[in-house]
């Protein structure tokens, strides 16, 4: 299948508001540039232009945008999630909640410079020498290889936000407490959401 007919069929299996909001990005998207090539890419529509550029995903509650090289990019209307501390790679993201609406002129900006940091050949910078891995407990890491949509999220975490979840899940003394937090851990990170995410207050 066509990477187009990949990205069609996954906008028509969305429930309605995120089936909207995914075909206006796309619009959106190549309205930059007409040279913008549609690939797919862990089980998501991604939009490149000489190299990854973006990818897009539908989560229970949002719609999200990952600028790969994010992290090159101003961002004066703030669309972007704060960053976490050493965000995975450069990434940042654009997240549109349910019931939100695109800001248009505000992202076309945003993809308008993605292009722009991939034509320039500009590259993140070099990686901070290398922690330990990052060792899922057995049951987290089985129901996310389960889910394609939720293992991808997880690889898309920073190393300190992913320690996170298993510092939490490891920390339990009953087993009880540790499948309820596993579950909790895997509805978190299937959405999008990082575990310092509950403890913000929308404002």
């Amino acid at each position: 299948m066509l990477p187009q007919e990949q990205i069609n069929l996954y906008i028509a299996e969305q429930p309605e508001w995120q089936r909207r909001t995914l075909v206006r990005l796309r619009q959106l998207i190549h309205s930059v540039d007409e040279t913008i090539e549609e690939t797919w890419r862990w089980n998501m529509p991604h939009y490149d232009h000489d190299g990854i550029m973006l990818g897009t995903i539908a989560l229970k509650h949002a719609v999200c945008v990952w600028f790969h090289k994010g992290s090159l990019m101003k961002d004066p209307h703030k669309l972007f999630d704060k960053p976490e501390k050493d965000e995975a790679k450069g990434m940042r993201k654009y997240r549109i909640e349910e019931g939100g609406t695109i800001d248009e002129k505000a992202f076309v900006d945003l993809v308008k410079q993605a292009v722009k940091v991939n034509l320039s050949g500009a590259k993140l910078p070099d990686a901070k020498p290398a922690r330990k891995a990052v060792v899922l407990p057995e049951e987290l890491d089985a129901v996310l290889r389960k889910d394609e949509e939720a293992w991808a999220m997880w690889e898309g975490f920073t190393a300190a936000q992913q320690r996170e979840f298993v510092e939490w899940i490891t920390d339990a003394r009953k087993d009880e407490t540790r499948k309820r937090r596993v579950a909790e851990a895997y509805q978190e990170i299937r959405e999008g959401r990082t575990r310092n995410e509950r403890y913000k207050v929308k404002g």
